[in-house]
């Protein structure tokens, strides 16, 4: 690849007469900006991305569909607070109060889903004992919340 110009930088072989014509095209500015492009483009996208999953993911427009006779799945939220205590509907309940709850959950619906949402310090044997205890009242479905981490946190 030949890198000089038409002022005989080429090694002066003598081949090219003094103020030549320079044949070779320079395309190294050309690809520069195609480089930048490139990374703007996928920098926006990204961005365009991550704004949009924040705010709950892409938009979509579902399709209607007829109604079907499924029952409701409902949810029963549990929460055990850091001293063990444990509050389902806003009320504090003890053991037998808490076999109530989940015993009503599983009679009017047995496909109900119990989510425990239990403090950090909650000891684990606490969290483990209020899902034996739905499990024992007949509610199989459990799922544990977490809080969404943040990025860099």
């Amino acid at each position: 690849m030949a890198l000089g110009g038409p002022s005989g930088g080429g090694g002066g072989d003598g081949d090219e007469a003094e103020g030549g014509i320079f044949a070779d095209i320079n395309i190294t500015p050309l690809t520069d900006i195609f480089l930048v492009l490139l990374i703007i483009f996928m920098v926006t996208t990204t961005a365009i991305a991550q704004s949009q999953s924040e705010r709950g993911g892409f938009k979509v427009t579902l399709p209607k569909g007829g109604k079907g006779n499924a029952a409701a799945v409902s949810d029963l939220a549990v929460a055990i607070l850091a001293d063990g205590r444990v509050v389902v509907g806003g009320k504090v309940l003890d053991q037998p109060g808490l076999e109530k709850a989940f015993l009503t959950a599983a009679a009017h619906n047995p496909d109900t889903m119990v989510l425990i949402q239990a403090d950090e310090d909650v000891l684990h044997g606490r969290v483990v004992e209020v899902m034996d205890l739905a499990r024992r009242e007949g509610l199989t479905r459990l799922g544990i919340a977490t809080r969404a981490q943040t990025p860099g946190g």
